[in-house]
């Protein structure tokens, strides 16, 4: 594609050189850069990446796109921009033949979740007979091509590739989990959403967006603007009202909204819930009837992310029989309340709860259903939110039996300074700190340090009983461990399984 043509895609530019230069691919990281291709300078959290025109211009690059060129020698067409991050979107969706047209999109967004609501919704696609793909924290996968991700949600030149390669092959919808970051960033600016879907609202992400206020602005960009599908129509706005900012996103929406939560006054919602620990069952209300939903999934966070994905089906007009079946047919997901089988025939846990409401939400869940005591393993990650790891200990030591503070992905950080922060929070509960000769055998309530992640899940499986739940909290479906910028293999699944062998 001609540099004059990709450039249509943004109205307003000032081109300085050869317009008639042919583009062969994009690239915001320099190191990407290949004969022929755009480099995109775009700030990141990081590192800017203003500073690396001159290297992608040696690379090869046939032209340099950015917001000042101060300092740049390279003698090549260079295209001047308000905002580097928007024009990447606008020249990705133009280079990949707007993808996004020939495939449904559905959007998901909140600070829990997510994940699991785009495995619902990627089954009762599937059952109707459609070809979903999926976009999201685990991996993105379509018809057996399973990749690991990165991030939540790719960048927008990553996103289009990703879409045409999808639209390409078949797929008639895309299911994205579509964070924070990529909201406030304007990676997903360009994606025509039918269907945009709110879980909830809880305390995370504040090293990036620094406040809760800040944090709602970029989550809320889903629903401020117009959600329109490819077609240019009325998209839907599948929101939660149980969570307090369901109102608030309501009330901002210019969207066909589609309301989900147990009250009665919802457009979709559930009575005669009973949960074991062998999954769900409830009988669902939908518009004009109600459907019974049978699921292996654990507890009332998995109910309510039944409801979202039933209602952001109903929005698609899915028929409500493959609705109940594609529940039916999700049996787990990883690192969700996942359950880990293992020799000692122990009810062991691994969940992605890593925010203060997602560990109150998991112990609460399976407390209940543990008829001795909870024990869980659980740390904080490094150079995150360090607001949060009291909250964390407060959690765990009002909610479990017994609480083993832990590594997470400690990151640059000392682990012993996250712990310690974590201990400010639990030593605020009634939970005393043990050493471990008090706990093996003991009926008590307390909390022990073990920084040896591997060791603390160990632990946590010998001091256990066939009547204890294990919940190994933080990592989920993560099968590494992050030391200083090392990525360790390391996965709890694995790590508890081999405990219990």
């Amino acid at each position: 594609m001609k540099l004059t043509n990709l450039l249509e895609s943004i109205p307003d530019h000032h081109l300085d050189g050869d317009g008639g230069v042919e583009i062969k691919g994009i690239a915001y990281d320099s190191r990407e850069v290949r004969e022929g291709y755009i480099f995109v300078a775009i700030r990141g959290h990081n590192q800017d990446g203003h500073a690396f025109l001159d290297e992608a211009a040696f690379r090869g690059a046939a032209a340099l796109l950015g917001e000042n060129f101060e300092g740049v020698s390279a003698d090549i067409a260079k295209v001047r921009v308000r905002d580097s991050r928007d024009a990447l979107s606008k020249i990705s969706v133009r280079f990949y033949n707007e993808p996004c047209r020939d495939i449904e999109l559905i959007g998901v967004t909140g600070t829990n979740g997510k994940t699991t609501t785009t495995y619902l919704i990627e089954s009762i696609l599937s059952v109707s007979g459609a070809n979903p793909g999926v976009i999201g924290t685990i991996n993105t996968r379509f018809r057996g091509d399973v990749r690991p991700s990165s991030v939540t949600t790719p960048e927008s030149l990553d996103l289009m590739r990703v879409v045409r390669e999808m639209a390409d092959r078949g797929a008639t919808h895309l299911v994205m989990e579509v964070s924070s970051h990529a909201l406030d960033q304007g990676r997903a600016v360009d994606c025509p959403f039918s269907v945009g879907v709110f879980t909830n609202f809880t305390r995370d992400h504040l090293d990036y967006h620094h406040t809760m206020e800040e944090y709602f602005e970029a989550k809320s960009i889903l629903f401020r603007g117009m959600i329109k599908d490819r077609h240019g129509r009325r998209g839907a706005a599948v929101i939660n009202m149980d969570d307090p900012k369901g109102e608030v996103l309501r009330s901002i929406s210019k969207n066909n909204v589609v309301t989900y939560g147990l009250g009665n006054e919802c457009d979709v919602s559930a009575y005669d819930i009973s949960a074991d620990k062998t999954g769900l069952r409830a009988t669902i209300r939908i518009p004009g009837g109600e459907i019974r939903a049978e699921s292996s999934l654990l507890g009332l966070i998995n109910l309510y992310n039944i409801l979202a994905a039933t209602a952001a089906t109903i929005a698609l007009d899915i028929d409500p029989v493959n609705i109940a079946e594609g529940i039916k047919a999700l049996r787990s997901v990883p690192g969700r309340l996942e359950l880990v089988g293992n020799k000692r025939g122990l009810t062991i846990v691994v969940d992605y709860s890593h925010t203060p409401d997602a560990l109150i939400k998991a112990q609460n869940i399976l407390k209940p259903l543990a008829k001795g005591r909870l024990i869980t393993v659980f740390g904080c990650g490094g150079d995150r939110d360090r607001g949060k790891r009291p909250e964390m200990g407060i959690a765990a030591g009002e909610i479990s039996d017994i609480a083993i503070i832990t590594s997470d992905n400690p990151r640059t950080e000392e682990p012993g300074f996250i712990i310690g922060q974590i201990e400010e929070g639990i030593k605020k509960t009634a939970s005393p700190r043990l050493e471990w000769g008090e706990v093996r055998g003991a009926t008590g309530r307390g909390y022990l340090v073990e920084a040896d992640r591997r060791r603390a899940i160990e632990k946590a499986v010998l001091m256990a009983n066939e009547k204890d739940i294990i919940l190994i909290a933080g990592k989920g479906h993560e099968d590494y461990q992050i030391v200083g910028r090392k990525k360790i293999h390391f996965d709890d699944r694995q790590e508890a399984e081999l405990a219990a062998s």
